[in-house]
């Protein structure tokens, strides 16, 4: 992928980004170490392959590598490699990401998962360009710009004896910290705005809509944890729920999970089958489902209306929603005009 399509993917106007682009521009031509920190989701992957497309290596091998996602076990073969008959299985001599990364660069992410070991044999290729494959003697030389990322605090790690402090020493020539998405404001709507049109693509649509100012508010309201994955995750769902009738998207689905009917905690299985406050529904069958659910959520809805004198902050406190869901049901099953 070239430099091109890598920063159209990195949108944003909020300052505290434009810093982050501004400090990656200049320290991409520089042949050095560079730790990535941020939460996740906040574009670690996207910024390590800017500092790679802006660097004099632009052309050459850009290799990347999830250490979190390898076992312990197969971590130190997978970076450095192996020779045949290294252990049970190892047949053929196997080229680790630094050997198929030399002349370019290596990203690694969730650096903090590395074992020990890892984190020696690191060291030294930082140090001295050096390594041998596992089960190897031969001292093999290498030439590979390295980008480390984590989203933990890799400084308390090392005070806490659990990360090199040295390796720290020598990845740190310079840190690019990522500003949570809460801390991009002016970007949430921007961002929300091209994955919505992506996904409308997508789904064949001929247009997106746009977003209703009450989706645009919860957009804005919502602490984003996931930061700008779990913003993607929610726009796409949202379009895609969301009729094809050329109106503008309403209702922002925050929590997938989210149901009147959703387990609230572990049942045996005695209980499970018998709950305690099982009552005669009166019931007929056959019925409708959908209707009798949605008969059922209505009567929940008004109820507690009722009970808390028609205020809807606390009315979906007392039924365990957000105000925006609970806004949501009553657009649903359209409860604003009575109240």
């Amino acid at each position: 992928m070239n430099n091109r399509q890598h920063s159209e993917r990195l949108l944003g106007e909020a300052p505290s980004f434009l810093e982050v682009l501004d400090h990656v521009s200049q320290v991409a031509p520089l042949d050095k170490p560079i730790l990535i920190v941020g939460e996740r989701g906040t574009g670690k992957e996207l910024i390590a392959a800017r500092l790679h497309y802006l660097s004099g290596r632009w052309d050459q091998e850009y290799v990347k590598m999830n250490c979190a996602a390898i076992s312990e076990s197969l971590l130190e073969t997978e970076l450095f490699g192996h020779e045949a008959g290294a252990f049970t299985g190892a047949t053929k001599m196997h080229q680790g990401r630094f050997e198929r990364a030399d002349k370019g660069s290596l990203f690694l992410d969730e650096l903090a998962t590395t074992s020990a070991l890892v984190q020696e044999k690191l060291l030294r290729i930082i140090e001295y360009g050096e390594y041998e494959r596992v089960g190897g003697s031969k001292t093999l030389n290498v030439d590979v710009r390295l980008i480390a990322a984590t989203n933990e605090d890799l400084p308390s790690l090392a005070n806490a004896g659990r990360f090199r402090e040295d390796l720290l020493d020598r990845l740190a020539f310079d840190v690019i910290t990522l500003p949570p998405l809460r801390a991009r404001a002016e970007d949430i709507i921007l961002l929300a705005e091209q994955f919505a049109v992506t996904m409308a693509s997508d789904l064949g649509m001929e247009f997106f809509p746009g977003f209703s100012d009450m989706a645009i508010e919860t957009l804005l309201a919502h602490q984003w944890p996931g930061n700008i994955r779990e913003l993607k995750n929610v726009v796409e769902r949202s379009v895609y729920r969301a009729a094809d009738d050329g109106t503008p998207v309403d209702v922002i689905t925050l929590d997938p999970f989210d149901s009147i009917f959703r387990p609230t905690g572990s049942r045996d299985k005695t209980n499970a089958a018998s709950p305690k406050s099982a009552e005669p529904n009166g019931h007929s069958f056959p019925l409708d489902f959908k209707q009798t659910v949605q008969d059922y959520e209505i009567d929940l809805i008004q109820k507690a209306l009722s009970a808390s004198q028609f205020n809807q902050k606390k009315t979906a406190e007392t039924l365990g929603v957000t105000y925006h869901q609970l806004r949501g049901y009553m657009k649903k099953y359209e409860l604003f005009e009575n109240h």
